[in-house]
């Protein structure tokens, strides 16, 4: 079993555990709606072949459709236009990153690497995916849509200088690569995440609240309430009178 499934398996088991619900709450998913999407990931994975669009290039369903799908529907969940700009610029620039680690930083001859390529490419993309997408929804997008662009990337100047080579969307370990970045996008942003909220503590914590993905301050809301209780109670005495 590839390290991809492997980690789809125990993503799979800590849902079960209910160890998940916080961020899939943050990712709008529930936990079966998460389920069925590891299920169909592995499953069409290793029962589906990949799917021939031309003669250079293919998709597979578990390595681009349903992930890019997710991505999708996770960038139209997106409730601020911020979010949805820094998932772009964080695909973008994790797209053009893995694209150049591949091309003029990894030797010719990957199989001398002491780490498969396919694990080397994740971590790339989800360090500047959640860099740059920030909240966990950002960072999934950003890291998945990153190793779709990378492939585009390579694709589009293969067709440049007529290089014969196939570009599988999502196939020959393509699936690793999609599921690692963005699953581990994921979690260096709710690492981060929490660890920002455990230094902030006391009353700090207690000015934050959640909002639209993202930790924002409350800092004069208890003011404006005081005030609003105030004109309220005017206004009973007021009527009183």
């Amino acid at each position: 079993m590839s390290g991809g499934m492997i980690l789809l398996v125990v993503v799979a088991v800590l849902i079960l555990m209910g160890l998940g619900h916080r961020v899939l709450d943050r990712l709008r998913l529930s936990d079966k709606s998460a389920l069925a999407i590891l299920i169909a990931i592995v499953v069409s994975t290793i029962f589906i072949p990949d799917i021939d669009i031309t003669n250079r290039v293919s998709i597979n369903i578990g390595g681009f459709v349903i992930p890019m799908g997710l991505a999708i529907y996770l960038f139209i969940k997106a409730e601020t236009g911020k979010e949805k700009a820094r998932s772009i610029i964080g695909a973008l620039a994790a797209g053009v990153a893995i694209y150049l680690v591949q091309r003029y930083v990894l030797p010719a001859e990957p199989e001398n690497l002491p780490i498969d390529p396919n694990y080397v490419y994740p971590i790339v993309g989800a360090i500047i995916a959640y860099a740059l997408g920030r909240s966990r929804r950002g960072a999934f997008i950003a890291g998945v849509v990153g190793v779709v662009i990378s492939d585009l990337i390579q694709l589009i100047l293969n067709n440049i200088n007529n290089i014969p080579a196939p570009t599988r969307f999502g196939g020959a370990g393509g699936v690793d690569t999609t599921v690692i970045t963005g699953i581990l996008a994921v979690l260096i942003a709710e690492i981060v995440g929490e660890t920002r909220e455990k230094l902030q503590g006391g009353t700090e914590k207690k000015r934050l609240h959640f909002d639209k993905g993202h930790f924002v301050s409350s800092l004069g809301e208890n003011e404006k309430r005081i005030e609003i209780k105030s004109d309220e109670t005017r206004g009973d005495k007021d009527e009183e009178k």
